[in-house]
């Protein structure tokens, strides 16, 4: 057996699920850094939190599709807050009861029997909650990869919580189990008409591929048609986020993902562009990206294309630890960018360093937290480049990029030092009614986010690194016409780092000279077993250049342009921003630990134990977006866009969400103290005597809640009367 054939085979036993359990490159689904003995606050347990758990595991044993994904992580956050709010006044559905982008999800409230006691009608919440979830949750996962286990697991999670899977009742009248399958069947109705084509597994209808597959096996890329276009990838063994083996390749996923109804986006954000006969939305467009020998020149090199996939090809140079640079990756030296990048792509090289990988960033004076400096982490670029390509990849076995941040955000909220404050305001609320409002605007986000970058992705069709970079190999170099194998449309050459061939090169033989290699990961043919061997760096030819990704998946099944994870990850890194009410990470630092040799899958890997940090969801966004171009999935041109666009996402899920959410539906943690001076007293008592009688809502002498000020709430006063309020 060749050493490709013996490397196909491990890779494939490897990913289809026989590595070692330590090596999984994924975020600890609690929080990062904090010891577990102290992962405790007032929302770690609620209901909406368990669903939410067990929804992200059905993710990772579905196939890896982030609008998909998205979409189901915002119509179950969807279902748990229009649980919630019909049980709770205060706040207005979304949902249930109106007409949601067309659709009529009709309620007679008066059928509703909401509880006056506030632990029964928590109790009447939760389990409407639970069985809308539950009944969403088992239609969407019916045909998963892992149903077997996504199902039965829903199941667990229901007779733990005490309820029977088999109730079927819709009829709202019968009580909170039969509302929440009311709410479960309406969205699953809703979602087979939302324009995602669900019905039929979510294929795309009018989308073609102009470019023929890229035959990964081979050199250069000779089959292709136009260098700006996205490209198929025939892969020997393609293995699916469960393990599956699949016999091909899957098509572009989400290619008219434009057309799924959004949460916050407007028609005012729409544009109809023509493409191939057939209209295609396209929402906050963010521009036409530099295309093939059009571009505008950045710093030295002659387009912005040629910039933008070289850097990726130079970036690869810093993928082992062999290069002794080291770096300082603590939030006192990386982070507090404050930008969203660049204001155009001929700027590309005043954000992005070129040659040595990174931002520009200054990094953070002090922890605002603790009014320290930050303590310097050192640690090899080579570790931390490979680290972060595999920590924020969110392909196989992942929760995909919007569910990466659902993670995120249930660590935040079970970190002892937060406050459940709604955008850090007022008093805390309710653990429950923080969640589902959490998860609401963060789904929506992610819901919004997906179909925004995937408008851009099935219009602009933009072509990969992997494709560009093999296309650009084999023309030539661009760089000095007096020299070999010149091209107007070739590689630039940077000294130690993509270079021509010449006679006595190792890479010479069978008939290289005048070729271009590059400085760069060697590539999955260097690695017999990601158990033990590493690729390393080295002279490679250009043309035959890998992304640092499983080589039974190389890279995402979608175009480029815009980056996916940018716009999730800058949106959600906002949205967290402004429902915490502070851009810093409880404690000043939110921190994930990697451990020598028990992280990386792609390979063995990092050579020492270290901490990813981040003093704020900014700093991590800005993080994850580096990661995807050290990764080889994105040019400069895929992220800074990408990441403009999460910022106008998430001010609209903001601003859409305040719509629903009440400003003073907060705990009282006194409701008996009716004039906020501390003690149950006279003129409380007057104050709910002035009201006697009364009906309706948001009455202050009702303080046991029924909507009536009358002698039940007098005698609740006088029971509690001279009591001091905690």
């Amino acid at each position: 057996m060749d050493r490709t054939s013996l490397t196909l085979l491990l890779a494939l036993l490897f990913y289809a699920g026989f590595s070692a359990s330590s090596q999984v490159a994924k975020p600890d689904p609690t929080f990062y850094g904090t010891p577990a003995e102290a992962r405790v606050s007032a929302v770690d347990e609620t209901v909406a939190r368990q669903w939410n758990e067990a929804l992200l595991e059905a993710i990772r044993g579905d196939f890896a599709r982030p609008t998909v994904h998205a979409r189901n992580l915002f119509h179950t956050s969807m279902a748990m807050y229009d649980a919630f709010a019909l049980y709770h006044e205060a706040d207005e559905p979304v949902f249930v009861g109106n007409v949601w982008r067309g659709f009529e999800c009709p309620l007679d409230s008066s059928l509703l029997d909401i509880p006056v006691d506030a632990a029964e009608r928590t109790s009447a919440t939760e389990e409407a909650l639970s069985f809308a979830v539950y009944r969403l949750l088992n239609h969407r996962f019916a045909d998963s990869p892992g149903s077997d286990e996504a199902l039965a697991s829903f199941d667990a999670l229901m007779l733990e919580l005490g309820h029977d899977v088999s109730y079927q009742s819709q009829n709202i009248s019968d009580g909170p189990a039969a509302l929440g399958n009311y709410i479960g069947e309406q969205l699953i109705q809703f979602g087979l008409q939302d324009g995602s084509n669900e019905l039929l597994d979510y294929a795309n209808e009018n989308y073609e591929a102009i470019n023929p597959d890229l035959e990964l096996a081979g050199s250069g890329n000779p089959s292709l048609i136009d260098p700006n276009a996205w490209q198929p990838l025939a892969i020997p063994v393609f293995v699916d986020q469960s393990g599956n083996v699949l016999s091909e390749t899957p098509d572009f996923q989400g290619a008219e993902w434009g057309s799924v109804e959004t949460f916050a986006l407007e028609d005012s954000s729409l544009t109809l562009v023509e493409r191939d006969g057939v209209d295609w939305p396209l929402y906050l467009d963010c521009g036409t990206p530099p295309l093939f020998g059009e571009g505008e020149d950045v710093g030295d090199i002659a387009d912005a294309y040629a910039w933008g996939f070289s850097l990726v090809a130079l970036w690869s140079a810093h993928l082992h630890p062999s290069d002794g640079v080291m770096l300082d990756i603590g939030p006192g030296n990386l982070g507090d960018l404050n930008a969203t990048g660049p204001g155009s792509f001929s700027e590309m090289d005043t954000f992005y360093n070129w040659l040595e990988g990174g931002d520009f960033s200054e990094g953070h004076d002090l922890n605002p937290v603790t009014g320290a400096a930050y303590d310097p982490n050192i640690v090899p670029r080579g570790d931390y480049a490979r680290v972060l390509a595999e920590f924020w990849a969110d392909g196989p076995d992942s929760e995909t990029p919007p569910g990466h941040w659902f993670v995120l955000l249930n660590g935040v909220m079970q970190h002892p030092d937060f406050t459940s404050q709604w955008l850090g305001e007022g008093e805390a609320l309710d653990a429950l009614r923080y969640t589902v409002r959490a998860y609401l605007t963060l789904g929506g986000a992610m819901h919004d986010a997906a179909i925004a970058a995937w408008s851009h992705k099935g219009l602009y069709d933009y072509i990969r690194p992997v494709s560009a970079i093999r296309y650009m190999a084999s023309l030539g170099q661009r760089s000095d016409s007096t020299l070999a194998s010149y091209h107007p449309g070739g590689m630039p050459l940077v000294p130690g780092r993509i270079e021509l061939v010449e006679a006595g090169d190792p890479l010479a033989a069978g008939g290289n000279q005048g070729k271009i290699k590059v400085y760069a990961w060697q590539g999955p043919d260097a690695i017999i077993s990601p158990f033990w061997d590493e690729a390393e760096v080295g002279w490679i030819l250009a043309e035959e250049w890998w992304p640092y990704q499983r080589p039974s998946f190389v890279t995402p099944p979608f175009a480029g342009y815009v980056s996916g994870h940018s716009t999730f990850s800058r949106a959600a890194a906002e949205v967290m921003t402004a429902i915490t009410g502070s851009p810093y990470f409880p404690g000043g630092m939110g921190e994930y630990e990697v451990v020598q040799n028990q992280f990386l899958v792609f390979e063995e890997g990092p050579s020492q134990t270290f901490n990813l940090q981040w003093a704020t969801y900014r700093d991590a966004s800005d993080q994850c977006s580096l990661s995807r171009i050290w990764g080889g999935i994105h040019p400069p041109a895929d992220d800074f866009p990408g990441r403009q666009l999460g910022v106008e996402i998430a001010e609209l899920a903001l601003n859409r969400v305040n719509q629903y959410f009440a400003p003073t539906a907060v705990i009282d943690l006194c409701p008996l103290d009716l004039d906020g001076d501390g003690v149950v007293g006279a003129t409380d008592l007057l104050e709910s005597l002035a009201e006697f009688g009364n009906s309706g809502p948001d009455l202050s002498g009702d303080v046991n809640g029924d909507q009536l000020v009358g002698v039940n709430d007098i005698l609740d006063l006088l029971a509690s009367y001279g009591e001091s309020c905690p």
